[in-house]
């Protein structure tokens, strides 16, 4: 039993999932470990490392068919924790890329759309992105003013979108908006005329990943690129259940990585001739991060088995997103308190992980809103007006 675990987490695992974790935490630990201050620093999302993760078989890890990896659910969340214990924004390009743009194609598209971009954007050839957020619209995608009118045989998307991760180096967008007959999805290439992505900067967070506005000036598409199986707001929301599923497990990586930073100093860091790990109050915080990172995993597995099983419900992944994504916060936070004002340096990860972490908390559904899921479901009475 390793210190950062106390319930021996791996005798819940096989050996193959085993397997597959350790060669995730060899790719972090060999490739971004030594350079993600350096990415943080600078705001930059490295490209070099979309071929490496394909190679793993990490875009579109979950998926079947078409050149995807096709495995577990339980897989993909052990490796969305490894990937963003290295970085969160760097587990949000995995997240962007799989569950959200290659799902929705993998979905909902047609079997023609399949074939010309799922095969890439598995080996990583082809980068995605999911325009489904506006400047107004957030939290409530039905009041989406994107709209697609008819122009003959083809479609004329017009709107704005903002906070689109990856679509200023994307190759294609899959574009939510409204038309005559609800909301649509479409798979516009990202060099159709009228498309333009423009990164959001400066950030305080999430700097080693890229989120953009889009502008969407009389987009001129074929029939041919409207996703036919995607009808109303039930086809993004099963796309962002699948990220928000990834989250869950994300987020105990990123908090795993700020325990382990906050115990290694503390055995290290000497105040009044002793390490402060040898002072009750700092085991009192290393033992309550530990005994949340523990639970958040239990939590993380059990919706992962679930989800296997093909019987998880939107509203336990909803649990899953916010109880760990808040655990994780708070974790981050208290593990730069016992580094000190060392802590506020990018020598040492639990800073950049809470600034990062703030991101996650906000999207694929606020607090709030996942809260209000839950009420739903506990009390019968929905409260979200």
């Amino acid at each position: 039993m390793q210190p950062t675990d106390l319930i021996s987490f791996d005798t819940l695992l096989t050996e193959a999932e085993i397997a597959f974790r350790d060669r995730v935490r060899a790719f972090v630990d060999e490739v971004i470990r030594p350079n993600i201050a350096d990415w943080f620093e600078r705001a930059v999302f490295p490209r070099e490392i979309v071929a490496p993760m394909a190679a793993l078989g990490l875009l579109g890890l979950d998926l079947d068919g078409y050149g995807c990896a096709g495995r577990s659910a339980v897989e993909y969340g052990l490796a969305a924790a490894e990937v963003e214990a290295g970085d969160s924004g760097l587990r949000t390009f995995m997240s962007v890329q799989g569950s959200l743009a290659m799902t929705a194609i993998h979905k909902h598209g047609s079997e023609e759309q399949k074939q010309e971009w799922l095969p890439r954007m598995a080996a990583g050839e082809a980068i995605g992105c999911f325009a489904l957020t506006e400047p107004g619209a957030g939290s409530d995608p039905a009041s989406m003013t994107t709209f697609a009118r008819r122009d003959g045989e083809d479609w004329i998307i017009t709107g704005a979108k903002r906070w689109i991760g990856l679509a200023s180096i994307a190759d294609v967008a899959v574009v939510w908006a409204q038309t005559d007959d609800g909301v649509r999805g479409f798979v516009v290439p990202t060099a159709t005329r009228g498309f333009t992505a423009t990164p959001i900067e400066p950030k305080l967070s999430m700097r080693a990943s890229v989120q953009c506005d889009i502008a969407l000036d009389d987009v001129r598409l074929p029939a041919s690129a409207l996703m036919p199986g995607a009808r109303g707001l039930s086809g993004p929301f099963t796309c962002l259940n699948e990220a928000r599923y990834g989250i869950a497990w994300g987020v105990m990586g990123a908090a795993r990585d700020s325990w382990t930073a906050a115990r290694e100093y503390a055995l290290e860091r000497l105040q009044f001739g002793r390490p402060i790990a040898a002072y009750q109050l700092t085991q009192q915080k290393l033992v309550d991060m530990a005994l949340e990172i523990d639970k958040g995993f239990l939590l993380a597995l059990q919706l992962g088995r679930l989800k296997d099983a093909g019987i998880l419900a939107h509203e336990q992944i909803s649990m899953g997103k916010l109880n760990n994504t808040r655990v994780a916060i708070e974790v981050a936070r208290t593990a730069r308190t016992i580094l000190g004002g060392n802590g506020v340096t990018l020598e040492h990860s639990p800073l950049r992980h809470a600034n990062n972490l703030e991101s996650v908390r906000t999207y694929e559904g606020t607090d709030e809103m996942h809260t209000l899921i839950l009420g739903a479901k506990i009390t019968g009475i929905p409260a979200f007006g």
